[in-house]
């Protein structure tokens, strides 16, 4: 039996894993290690470590960060925290390998303990670009430090290869929240409205912002504009998810839930919706706003527009439904007024996310991967290319 440990460190990727994880606990062929850090164990994000449990699933261990700084020095012994914490995991979980999702700092901790215990790592979603923040490095670095790659498109399954991975070890699997979009029930309004102890009138605008982490602007002044912006648009009610916990994210929150007591009637802050949640209010909304990838690879799965702000999805493939935007007021008001005069429910249009089957694609390849042996000797992939 396969020990595959899958790592998360926050309540947007975990939603991500969900199919995945659940499939792996149905697999007879594979054991789930579960190995939970990052905000997660947080209390200012919610802790959402409560609903895993909730929802019966096994956490096998848990490695705090002590995440009280958001500060890019006290990320860094933030990160240092993790890679203790995380190589003692790994000795006393023994997995035969680790399953990452992603590009974020935590993620990256966890693939370089990893490395240096000599546990082949297999990545979902490499190849992306995110060229407003350091994620984008990191989730690089990530790439070369795994063994199997899963994409989320043919594109990203191309510049995997160019980073030197052999292709026999590089598979375009779709992206997992589109699976896990078409596994939910979603929520009624009046169901959210009572988990959420929240009235929310029409039309409604789902607002999910976190700091560019490379913009030389401090988080306060990247997000203003913003609810700048919203000022100009007193009919449209706005729920603020939190942020995440990158540098200036706390201040972020703060600004989102201060707008939101000083506007009750057109604005609310929920910390963490968890995925059933938030996806729910997605589909529900008329517009979605911010600068979160699941702006990019979710929302249009429910024919709502999105408006992208910024640079931090900056060369991600964007589907049409997706009005990309300048970060000063102006440009995002204007942006707003262009996605509210659209109409997406019935306009079809291709979402280059949606492969069916992707769980399964990943668990499939993975035992493959065993049964032809697994060297963790790679070499470099050369491309005929010109320059």
């Amino acid at each position: 039996m396969i020990r595959l440990c899958v790592v998360t460190g926050s309540r947007a990727e975990y939603g991500l894993l969900t199919p995945l994880i659940r499939n792996i606990m149905k697999d007879q062929d594979l054991k789930l290690q579960l190995l939970v850090t990052g905000t997660h164990l947080d209390t200012r994000f919610g802790l959402d470590y409560q609903a895993m449990e909730q929802d019966g699933i096994v956490i096998d261990e848990m490695v705090e960060m002590n995440l009280a700084s958001d500060t890019s020095y006290g990320i860094c012994r933030s990160m240092g925290l993790e890679l203790i914490g995380i190589s003692g995991a790994f000795e006393r979980l023994k997995p035969h390998m680790i399953l990452l999702l992603g590009d974020r700092y935590e993620i990256f901790t966890a693939a370089s303990a990893a490395v240096i215990c000599k546990i082949p790592i297999a990545h979902i979603h490499g190849g992306e670009l995110t060229q407003g923040a350091y994620d984008d490095c990191m989730r690089h670095g990530i790439t070369k430090m795994s063994y199997l790659h899963f994409t989320s498109t043919e594109e990203y399954r191309k510049r995997v290869i160019q980073l030197g991975e052999s292709p026999d070890r590089v598979f375009n699997v779709g992206a997992l929240g589109i699976e896990q979009i078409k596994s939910l029930t979603l929520l009624s309004k009046e169901q959210l409205e009572q988990s959420l102890h929240t009235a929310l009138p029409s039309p409604l605008s789902l607002v999910t912002y976190h700091p560019a982490t490379l913009d030389p602007f401090s988080a306060k002044n990247q997000f203003q504009p913003l609810l700048d912006a919203l000022d100009s648009f007193p009919e449209l009610f706005t729920v603020f998810t939190g942020s995440n916990a990158d540098t200036g994210g706390i201040q972020v929150n703060e600004m989102a839930k201060s707008y939101s007591r000083q506007h009750p009637e057109r604005a609310a802050f929920i910390s963490s919706l968890g995925s059933l949640r938030y996806l729910s209010l997605m589909n529900l909304s008329r517009l979605v706003i911010g600068n979160s990838s699941s702006g990019i690879l979710e929302t249009p799965a429910f024919h709502v527009p999105t408006v992208d702000i910024g640079l931090r999805q900056k060369g991600r493939i964007k589907p049409d439904s997706v009005i990309s935007c300048g970060t000063t007021a102006e440009n995002i008001r204007n942006a707003i007024t262009q996605a509210m005069n659209l109409d997406l429910k019935n306009h079809k249009y291709e979402n280059p996310y949606d492969c069916p089957g992707t769980s399964q694609k990943i668990l499939t390849c993975i035992k493959e991967a065993f049964h032809k042996g697994i060297h963790l000797e790679k070499e470099f992939y050369d491309i005929d290319w010109r320059l």
